[in-house]
């Protein structure tokens, strides 16, 4: 009976002792939590640097034609030479095609007649005249009234023979109109007619064209760059492209031309660059791969990408100042390289967080920081 009690408090001390223990061991400091926290307190600034980032652009081109243009027939007309063919090399000028017209070398006849039989008329009325006004010398011989009939009948037939010899001009140009011409050197790149085909205008006798005529000795690089990356794109900067037909070969060109507007669909620029094509290696309607160089001016604020926390309220850096953690909205521009454009209420030399976060919140007290070692 004895026995048990004493077993009981046994095991009563027992338990009391581990209790203390575990107690004493749980209220021990311990030196790694301690490291840690202290670790987590230094933050690395850096002096924030003007700079300038340099990046690269791939987009899509397409290589057109210099100059190209669709030849109608100016006049409805049958075709009756043809001396081009598709891929034909022609020069300014030279005699494409010609037509026939019936109708036309009959107006011109008559009007070429006409305007024999009224200048034979105005030189009888002319002489009549000139007869009149020297007989008038002798006073008496002729009345004023007679002389001014002839004067003004002389005048009304040269009147009516100016007005043939214009017709007749407008004739001529209509005939002319017969010759399809080159307006510029190039390649016949489509033909769509015959000999004996009836042809006209645009619309008034031809759904097609005759002929299609190329420039491909120079060529247009179109793209259409996104407004982003408008701003770094400068007039003559040179870009370099590939097409798949020369997968291994690259080719240069220059920006010529910028729109100055965005397309309202795409909301992007189109550029031009001129291609130099003096092998006709590249072909207008090649699709091509366009790589642009862009880079900053020189007077931007550069900062690494880590500085920059973009959170669902706004993009902001954390600038160390009198020992405070202060967020400085900005804007964000180009980035490459781990390294970001940013535009802001800063000035050089401030000092920033190089690893920002929203868990450093403003206003709060910075402990301890180190500044980070300039790279040269």
């Amino acid at each position: 009976m004895n026995a048990k009690p004493s077993l009981k408090k046994h095991f009563i001390t027992a338990g009391v002792a581990i209790a203390v223990s575990s107690l004493l061991f749980c209220c021990k400091p311990s030196h790694k939590t301690e490291e840690k926290n202290s670790g987590q307190s230094t933050l690395e600034v850096f002096e924030l640097p003007t700079g300038k980032i340099t990046s690269s652009l791939k987009i899509p081109g397409e290589l057109v034609s210099f100059r190209d243009v669709d030849l109608y027939a100016k006049v409805n007309s049958f075709v009756k030479q043809l001396y081009v063919d598709v891929g034909s090399e022609v020069k300014e000028g030279q005699l494409l095609a010609l037509m026939e017209a019936p109708e036309i070398i009959s107006q011109l006849t008559a009007a070429r007649s006409r305007v024999e039989s009224l200048n034979a008329i105005y030189t009888a009325s002319k002489a009549n005249y000139e007869r009149l006004l020297e007989t008038s010398k002798t006073p008496g011989t002729i009345s004023q009234n007679d002389l001014e009939q002839a004067l003004g009948k002389k005048n009304a037939d040269y009147a009516q023979l100016e007005a043939a010899q214009s017709a007749q001009k407008e004739v001529a140009v209509m005939q002319s109109y017969l010759e399809i011409r080159a307006p510029f050197n190039g390649i016949i790149s489509a033909r769509n007619v015959n000999l004996g085909a009836y042809v006209g205008p645009s619309g008034k006798g031809s759904e097609f064209p005759m002929l299609t005529l190329n420039e491909q000795k120079k060529l247009r690089l179109v793209v259409y760059v996104p407004e982003a990356y408008t701003s770094y794109l400068r007039e003559n900067d040179e870009v370099r492209f590939t097409v798949r037909g020369y997968p291994n070969e690259q080719f240069a060109a220059k920006i010529k031309r910028q729109a100055g507007a965005l397309d309202k669909k795409l909301r992007s620029q189109h550029i031009e660059m001129d291609v130099i094509n003096e092998n006709k290696k590249l072909l207008p309607g090649m699709i091509a791969e366009v790589s642009f160089s862009l880079s900053t001016v020189d007077d931007t604020f550069v900062v690494p990408s880590s500085a920059v926390v973009d959170s669902n309220e706004k993009v902001f850096v954390i600038r160390f100042r009198d020992k405070k953690a202060v967020w400085v909205e900005v804007k964000k521009g180009m980035e490459a390289n781990g390294q970001m454009e940013i535009f802001g209420p800063l000035n050089p030399g401030d000092l920033l967080v190089t690893k920002a976060s929203e868990e450093v919140r403003n206003g709060s007290e910075m402990g301890e920081v180190k500044t980070a070692s300039k790279k040269d």
